[in-house]
């Protein structure tokens, strides 16, 4: 169960929002229903770069054994 201050990957890419399938948000707000959940995502410094909502289909857990990446967000 995803709950509110986790973090979480997407599964789909949101390209309206320049995010990709993968990036790691943290969820701020979901819905009392739990049908949204709203993701802040942010750079290595610390700086929004993204609030978003999404569905729970567009997102999974993080696993303990998976790694960072990143990219040059455009």
């Amino acid at each position: 169960m995803i709950e509110e201050f986790d973090q979480v990957a997407l599964t789909v890419d949101l390209t309206e929002h320049h995010l990709i399938a993968g990036d790691v948000g943290t969820v701020v707000d979901i819905t009392p229903n739990g049908k949204q959940y709203t993701l802040e995502f942010f750079n290595f410094d610390g700086d929004t770069v993204a609030v978003v909502p999404v569905s729970p289909e567009q997102v999974r857990r993080i696993n303990s054994n998976e790694i960072t990446h990143t990219r040059v967000m455009e």
